[in-house]
């Protein structure tokens, strides 16, 4: 039994992936040269490296507690680092070997034992929820297809199709109008090729991001094959979008729905024309990779990077609008209030800030997520909206295992959202701004009240979260996991 460098790359590589660190992913993969190594990906399983280590450590904890004639004695478990280390190991065996009890046992070697690492569900206890609450089977369906962690989803803004995209280099589209089954018969499987030697071959690359066109009849997909790709609402390629150097990290289309516009490892953002496919504008004004873009017009936006900055552009202009500099790492997410007035950032720093064209620094600076800000969401609140009287909120997810609502105005937090036991990746408001939905990598898509905090339904699955989303009615929520499940939750009544 043996294993490769190139083996305990590609793990090394999966587990970034997995554990959200998507440009630290991209980055290995490239000086550990994964590209040339001939492991199917779609055949390794979701937290392979754990389960390996996992086993490792089993290994190491029966090693110990079998004595020389075969027979057992109970010890209290290896933390991960304690395995590691053959000084600590050697004095295990030896208190195990004299000891009657685990407590002569522990007290002979670490007395503390410090938080394992890797073990037994730490959070199994806060997982009982109010019955209330659950979500029934009957009320979910699981969709199955994809061979690798889904990433993404997006419901189409006129009807219940749902997207998805996947490490599986395909994303797919669900028609889970009035469907009750969840099978493979309602998927649309859209392949990502790329030509090589004169013939498509699947571009065994992560699709990373998608977002339909506002009257739902197309979709548009990015991926770390480096193409955008327009795609028909039936899963026929419309078009595929060339100039990127390297993985795309994000793509929206405008409200008119004329331009795309995408961020990509090449530092660069662009604005490409929708309907015939080419580069409209490039913008080469990052230092490093662009992580998050996000228009405030049909023809203005800002983009952020993990260069710290963000930058508003204009089409026709050739130099940033406006910089907003204030983060002190790199930022993963922008976002434009609904009226484009308000522009919110989120960062590896632990922070939020609000920003405004009128200011030159940030008008708020919100401090209280101990962990890094993954993504933001504002509330469809404001004129044009359901709730043109209702104050702007703004949503956080973080790794700290929490979601804050902040009231924007005044800049407080009016809730902190605190049942998820893992990180939070994704939160997504209801159409009507009254619930917000959050998923996390403890396989729990939450739903709660926005007004009071309050949690009011909730639903475990078998993978980690990735992305949550809600369709035009607000009553199903799509979630996407590491496991390759798609969910829909139906919240009808």
């Amino acid at each position: 039994m043996s294993f490769s460098s190139d083996e305990v790359n590609f793990l090394v590589y999966r587990y970034l992936q997995e554990s959200g660190f998507l440009h630290s992913a991209y980055t290995f993969g490239i000086e550990s040269h994964i590209s040339h190594s001939n492991i199917n990906g779609a055949l390794v399983p979701p937290a392979a490296l754990l389960s390996i280590i996992q086993k490792g450590l089993q290994y190491t904890e029966s090693e110990i507690s079998i004595a020389e004639d075969g027979s057992e004695r109970t010890m209290e478990s290896l933390s991960l680092i304690d395995a590691v280390m053959p000084d600590v190991v050697e004095s295990r065996k030896q208190a195990v070997t004299k000891s009657t009890t685990v407590k002569t046992e522990t007290s002979n070697t670490n007395g503390d034992d410090g938080a394992h690492i890797v073990g037994k569900d730490n959070h199994s206890e806060n997982m009982e929820v109010d019955g209330a609450v659950d979500i029934p089977s009957n009320k979910s369906t699981v969709l199955r297809g994809h061979t690798s962690e889904v990433f993404i989803c997006a419901w189409n803004p006129t009807n219940d199709l749902l997207a998805s995209g996947s490490g599986d280099s395909t994303a797919r589209i669900w028609n889970m109008n009035d469907n009750k089954s969840g099978t493979s018969a309602n998927q649309l499987v859209l392949r990502h090729c790329i030509q090589k030697g004169g013939t498509e071959v699947p571009s065994n690359k992560d699709v990373t991001s998608l977002d339909w066109v506002c009257d739902g009849s197309l979709l548009a997909t990015g991926s770390y094959d480096g193409f955008a790709r327009i795609w028909s609402i039936d899963g026929r390629l419309v078009n595929t979008l060339g100039q990127h150097k390297g993985p795309i990290f994000a793509l929206k289309w405008n409200k008119r729905g004329n331009y795309i516009l995408s961020a990509g490892v090449d530092k660069t953002t662009i604005i490409w024309d929708a309907n015939t496919g080419s580069c409209t504008q490039q913008f080469a004004f990052h230092s490093a990779p662009a992580l998050d873009v996000d228009w405030q017009s049909n023809t203005a936006f800002a983009s952020c990077s993990t260069d710290q900055c963000i930058h508003v552009c204009r089409l026709g202009d050739t130099r940033p609008v406006k910089t907003f500099q204030g983060h002190m790492n790199e930022v993963n997410a922008i976002k434009w209030d609904p009226q484009g007035q308000l522009l919110a950032s989120c960062s590896d720093d632990m922070t939020l800030k609000i920003w405004s064209m009128k200011h030159d620094t940030w008008v708020h600076d919100l401090q209280a997520h101990e962990k890094e800000i993954y993504t933001i969401k504002w509330s469809p609140t404001g004129a044009g909206t359901n709730n043109p009287n209702q104050n702007l909120i703004l949503a956080s997810a973080s790794f700290d295992s929490t979601v804050r609502l902040w009231e924007v105005d005044h800049g407080t937090c009016l809730h902190t959202l605190t049942k998820h036991t893992e990180p939070v990746y994704s939160v997504a408001f209801s159409p009507d701004g009254k619930y917000i939905a959050s998923g996390s990598f403890d396989k729990c898509v939450h739903i709660w009240n926005v007004q009071t905090g309050s949690l009011i339904h909730s639903y475990k699955g078998t993978g980690g979260i990735f992305e949550v989303c809600w369709n035009h009615r607000g009553d199903k929520v799509g979630a996407s996991a590491s496991d390759g499940s798609v969910v829909v939750l139906d919240l009808r009544k």
